[in-house]
């Protein structure tokens, strides 16, 4: 795939993104706060999935392996 092929490729993907938000009937400041409204979000989403799925699946992976018989020695040393 050539380079003019990818950009063509990419304006009409953006232009398919634009009708179906409605957002070619914006004016351009009401553009610049749908756009800025809508990468906040994604980006707060991605942010919010990479911090707590990863503690859900840790937390998940210490269960099963506690279901499975394989447990952790403690860290803590008793002291009599």
């Amino acid at each position: 795939m050539d380079v003019k092929s990818m950009k063509n490729y990419l304006y009409w993907l953006f232009c398919q993104f634009e009708l179906i938000t409605c957002s070619y009937l914006m004016e351009p400041w009401e553009k610049v706060l749908f756009y800025t409204f809508n990468i906040t979000m994604l980006f707060m989403l991605l942010y919010t999935a990479y911090i707590f799925v990863s503690a859900h699946v840790s937390s998940a992976f210490r269960f099963f392996l506690h279901l499975f018989g394989n447990q952790q020695e403690n860290t803590v040393s008793v002291v009599k």
